[in-house]
């Protein structure tokens, strides 16, 4: 059976973030559900949490997948707990080779993640931000991108239209981004910065 070409969302912030009410992903979600994409979505605050939605998302055969959260270059955060990357690249092992993880996660989107989750999923992709992202812009770039993405084609998702939908938003808000894949011959991961620099003639 092929995968879905939905949206699963999986978010966690801060204490002061949820006082706040700076649900970013929630957000995202309810702007897809408007686009008529059957979204789902999940807060979670624990680790414990976190792997039991994932089980979830698996049920589901959705083929995106959305992590709305804090992080840095060596770990994600949850509410509560943190995840090192190379126990993350063992907790996300199983999601498929199908699979796109689109992160809205500070910093978190680098070589160190890449190179856990994507020779241990084989997924296609890895697309988020490579520094500091606020929640304003975070919003408004994934509902931009998603909407691009599926007002040009809504039943996939081809790697040079990702490219040039998250370029082209990147370069409107002023963010950077990296994208991972796969290597042709499925040995190693390759990365492209976004916004790509200008080739001078």
């Amino acid at each position: 059976m092929s995968s879905k070409p939905e949206v699963f969302i999986i978010e966690s912030l801060k204490l002061s973030n949820e006082k706040n009410k700076w649900f970013e992903g929630k957000i995202l979600a309810d702007m897809l559900n408007l686009s008529d994409k059957k979204c789902i979505y999940y807060y979670i605050r624990t680790k414990k949490e976190f792997i039991k939605i994932l089980d979830e998302f698996y049920m589901t055969d959705y083929r995106y997948l959305h992590l709305s959260c804090h992080a840095n270059k060596k770990e994600m955060g949850t509410t509560f707990d943190d995840i090192p990357f190379s126990e993350l690249g063992d907790i996300l092992k199983d999601i498929g080779e199908n699979r796109r993880i689109f992160l809205s996660a500070c910093s978190m989107a680098n070589q160190s993640l890449a190179n856990e989750i994507i020779p241990k999923s084989r997924c296609y992709s890895i697309l988020g931000p490579s520094t500091k992202i606020d929640f304003d812009d975070a919003a408004i770039f994934w509902t931009s991108f998603y909407h691009l993405m599926f007002k040009h084609n809504p039943k996939a998702m081809k790697r040079e239209i990702v490219l040039s939908n998250a370029e082209k938003v990147a370069k409107m808000l002023g963010i950077k981004l990296n994208y991972f894949g796969r290597k042709a011959n499925n040995k190693g991961v390759s990365c492209v910065k976004l916004p790509r620099p200008k080739t001078i003639a």
